[in-house]
């Protein structure tokens, strides 16, 4: 399968891109700006691509997209893992800083959703792929002329279920993107693309370590288990989803914390 994993330079994304290149996955490997830890990311994949893009930029996305399917012939899974967050209470945080989680968190996801879902649906492939592609090593080949399948994969929040103070636009965003799967499954279903979410809960990533005390304090005081969220066992969960058939259109909830 070609897996491409967006905001996989660090945090969960790095963990989903190794997750997907452990079980023998090609993977393409997205970044905005971290261009060092997107490299690597990659050197620890055997089949892997490096790709640079702003989430927010439709004609950088839709350029991404192109290459990897120039490359690979295909995208089978797409994980919309990009996202950054701005803690402030709602009337300190600024149209700037709003703006920014928006595009980044929601409109990313849509940009690469949109991008994305024609060579899923095979409304596009002739424009990339020649009429007589040549074989690949050791198989049928790096080109795909029907594929009419898929998997999209956006990655939510708790907060963007529950709202969490002082995380209005990321959780703003977050909530965003559910209503955008459920809408996305409905569209795509009818082409087997499944599209579902996934709450990965609270992780000490770099975005979860930025936090605050008060809001580590908070969450593991909720957390009927009383633990922090781990990216290695959230980004298999990823994977196996990505592997299935016949589920779309849910919101599956790794967090202990109760919805």
């Amino acid at each position: 399968m070609v897996c491409l994993i967006t905001g996989s330079s660090r945090g969960l994304g790095k963990a989903v891109a190794f997750a997907c290149g452990q079980r023998g996955h090609r993977v393409a490997v997205h970044c905005k700006d971290r261009i060092s830890d997107a490299k690597n990311v990659a050197a620890q994949i055997k089949d892997s691509l490096i790709f640079k893009a702003d989430a927010r930029d439709f004609k950088e996305i839709k350029s991404l997209v192109a290459e990897v399917v120039k490359k690979w012939g295909r995208i089978d899974v797409l994980v919309n893992n990009a996202g950054i967050t701005k803690e402030a209470l709602l009337l300190r945080t600024s149209e700037k800083d709003f703006d920014e989680v928006i595009g980044i968190n929601l409109k990313g996801a849509f940009n690469f959703i949109r991008a994305v879902a024609p060579y899923m649906m095979n409304q596009e492939i002739k424009k990339i792929i020649p009429p007589h592609p040549p074989l690949a090593k050791g198989g049928r080949g790096d080109y795909q002329i029907k594929q009419r399948s898929g998997h999209i994969i956006n990655i939510s929040s708790f907060a963007g279920v529950k709202g969490k103070a002082g995380l209005s636009a990321y959780s703003a965003s977050k909530a965003g993107l559910i209503g955008l799967t459920l809408t996305t499954a409905k569209e795509f279903s009818r082409y087997n693309i499944m599209v579902n979410a996934v709450l990965p809960g609270y992780m000490l990533t770099d975005m979860g370590e930025d936090s605050s005390d008060t809001a580590k304090e908070k969450t593991l005081e909720e957390s009927l288990v009383k633990n922090f969220s781990n990216p290695d066992l959230a980004a298999e969960f990823i994977c196996n989803l990505s592997e299935t058939t016949g589920i779309t259109g849910q919101v599956f909830n790794l967090d202990s914390r109760i919805l």
